[in-house]
């Protein structure tokens, strides 16, 4: 029975890792996207601001995936290295979180321009 679920453990590791890539791709890709859109219309600071934290969503969405991986890759006897960088995931993806909502928070607090061009 270990057997069975040491190799289920080992499937579902490696869709969630590939689904953590994959976010990892499409947030890049609409990233660059908007960055490009971005200059090419001379946008203001709010609307950059609002393409790194999408970007930011998209990692933290990653590192959920990510650390949802590590944890089912540890659940069988994990050693210090194993256990090290789950620690580490769950950091960074707490401190991510913690302050894409700040950034989330200063941003609702600024005056919005709803084109994204700037003035004149």
């Amino acid at each position: 029975m270990e057997s069975v679920l040491r190799e289920a453990a080992y499937y579902l590791t490696m869709w969630l890792q590939a689904i953590a890539l994959l976010l990892i791709a499409v947030g890049s890709v609409e990233a660059l996207v908007a960055i490009a859109r971005t200059i090419r219309h001379a946008a203001t600071g709010t609307a950059r601001r609002a393409v790194w934290m999408g970007f930011a969503r998209w990692l933290i969405a990653a590192l959920t995936f990510q650390l949802a991986a590590d944890i089912v890759q540890t659940s069988f006897s994990p050693s210090w290295d194993e256990l090290g960088r789950l620690g580490a995931v769950a950091v960074i993806r707490t401190f991510l979180s913690y302050f894409l909502d700040r950034e989330v928070e200063t941003t609702r607090a600024l005056p919005h321009d709803t084109s994204g061009v700037r003035p004149g």
